[in-house]
């Protein structure tokens, strides 16, 4: 019995963790307006999940912010995880004072953020600011911390013998990387490319002072809108678009 409670009861605290925000969401964005003003766990006395969920996508511009979120996240995240594991591949492999202070340095980002009036001073210096190349530039250089970090200690796993013997017939530093070393890094470039766009998709603080409302992502025209009177009280189409993202 003792062998069958433990993990009982360990799935029902996960479920119970997990399950009580998903129902709260889930039954706040069926309500109705005048039920949804004080969120509960009641359920709603008539369910009107996908009118709210109509209503949100239209007046929220739901499409727009998808196509704004996806225009910024699916470059950051690939320049990224390319930038990233090269940088890693050469600090793996090249031991030296010099590198071992590069690899301090690429991997301070992960307890030192950036500095958000500084950054927004460098992109209108350049040119960039409220553009999506220049927030693409403000998230790679956020994260390359992070998949160093990762790809790094990864890579000094991996048999040095493999990329000796790549060399011997012939192939390029480059082609070395492609071949050998970018297949085995499959497993840790999945787990940060998860991470990588959790961290770039929910984003509103950097977005909104980059962006400055000029382009359109969906968590910050959540942010904005239901800090305009669009959404004012409006609980229930808040929750439905949650739920849309």
């Amino acid at each position: 019995m003792r062998r069958i409670g433990q993990p009982v009861a360990a799935l029902a605290a996960v479920a119970l963790l997990l399950g009580v925000p998903f129902w709260l969401v889930i039954a706040t964005a069926g309500k109705p307006q005048a039920e949804a003003l004080r969120p509960d766990l009641a359920p709603p006395s008539r369910w009107q999940l996908w009118e709210n969920i109509g209503t949100a996508v239209t007046d929220g511009e739901i499409t727009a912010g998808f196509l704004g979120s996806l225009l910024v996240v699916v470059p950051s995240v690939v320049a990224v995880l390319v930038l990233g594991s090269l940088a890693s591949w050469v600090l793996a492999r090249r031991v030296s004072r010099l590198t071992a202070v590069l690899y301090a340095v690429a991997i301070s980002g992960i307890v030192l953020p950036p500095a958000v009036v500084t950054v927004v001073l460098v992109l209108r210096q350049l040119g960039l600011a409220g553009t999506a190349l220049g927030m693409i530039g403000v998230y790679t250089g956020m994260y390359l911390s992070t998949v160093i970090f990762f790809v790094t200690g990864f890579v000094r796993t991996i048999p040095v013998e493999l990329e000796e013997a790549a060399r011997i017939d012939g192939a390029s530093p480059l082609r070395v990387f492609g071949r050998v070393v970018l297949p085995m890094l499959s497993p840790v470039l999945a787990t940060a490319t998860i991470l990588i766009c959790l961290y770039i998709w929910n984003d509103v603080f950097y977005a909104l002072f980059v962006l400055g409302g000029r382009l359109d992502t969906l968590p910050l025209n959540l942010f904005q809108v239901a800090n305009a009177g669009l959404y004012l009280q409006n609980w229930h189409l808040i929750f439905a678009y949650v739920i849309t993202m």
